[in-house]
């Protein structure tokens, strides 16, 4: 049986909360995930006729997909509503409800970072796909947020002699691009972007975090509510080990993409072992090696 990580049933919650209340700017991640996925889906030079589109609650990206190179676009949310209601399906992305080969086209946007069995999440991906069927997604990962999880290590620890977990973990990009080679995708590749997000103070980090549905759901998190002096203590500890000259703070935040297709007998395939007919030194035309290299 997986572990639970998190606690989706109170990430449903926080989710629908945050789009009721749609503070002004608390979509900004979701846009810039939306334009990576849309840059990237318009360098494939070919038409998709179904996409399935993951993890969009404001319809930016879905938009963003229909003006390309794609026929229908079918819209699903991550177990709660979008901001229209019935304009989405209401999904779990470790269970798609969709028969096997329904799209040529699965784009997940800042999902895949909820899933408690995230290989088991690429593979349904992979079974909803036809034959030469494409996959992209996106997801915080690395370092994201690295600074926060620091402050409130030291905090609770000068606090109570011991921490909790309030940042989730972050998956590296290496074994991303592995859990895609594992989930039967071929051609695999993963990278990602470090970004540097300032703030005024970690508070206001913590409320942008908020705001935009995202903060703490781990399963084995702390109870209870956290009282303003913790608070008061992370923000300075935060500020002192974080902050800049003009009194701002830096939060670190790294977009690992993900691509794959799934397999079709007209892709590339890997040459066998031993089988090149020129030498590399041949093919640079550069000079052999000495016997003194």
């Amino acid at each position: 049986m997986t572990p639970l990580i998190f606690d989706r049933r109170l990430f449903a919650r926080r989710r629908a909360r945050a789009l009721a209340e749609r503070r002004p700017g608390a979509d900004f991640l979701l846009a810039l995930a939306a334009d990576d996925l849309a840059d990237r889906l318009a360098a494939v030079e070919r038409r998709f006729s179904r996409a399935l589109v993951v993890g969009d609650p404001t319809g930016l990206l879905a938009a963003r997909i229909a003006a390309g190179r794609v026929d229908a676009v079918v819209r699903a949310d991550l177990l709660v509503a979008g901001l229209d209601g019935g304009g989405a399906v209401v999904i779990d992305d470790e269970a798609l409800p969709f028969v096997s080969g329904a799209f040529d086209l699965v784009v997940s946007s800042l999902a895949l970072q909820f899933a408690n069995d995230l290989p088991g999440a690429l593979i349904e991906a992979w079974r909803v796909l036809r034959p030469d069927g494409l996959f992209l997604g996106v997801l915080c990962g690395g370092d994201t947020l690295t600074e926060l999880r620091q402050a409130f290590l030291m905090a609770e620890s000068r606090r109570s002699g011991g921490a909790s977990p309030r940042v989730a973990p972050m998956g590296e990009v290496r074994d991303l691009g592995g859990l895609l080679q594992r989930a039967g995708f071929a051609l695999p590749v993963a990278d990602q972007d470090r970004l540097t997000l300032r703030y005024s103070s970690a508070l206001a980090l913590m409320d942008d975090l908020k705001a935009m549905g995202a903060t703490s759901v781990l399963v084995d998190r702390r109870r209870g509510l956290t009282g303003p002096a913790l608070f008061a203590e992370v923000a300075a500890t935060y500020q002192e080990m974080f902050g800049d000259p003009d009194g701002r703070v830096r939060a670190n935040l790294t977009l690992i993409s993900l691509s794959g297709w799934a397999p079709h007998e007209s892709q590339q395939k890997p040459l066998r072992p031993g089988s090149a007919k020129m030498r590399l030194a041949d093919a640079l035309k550069a000079p052999p090696p000495s016997d003194d290299d």
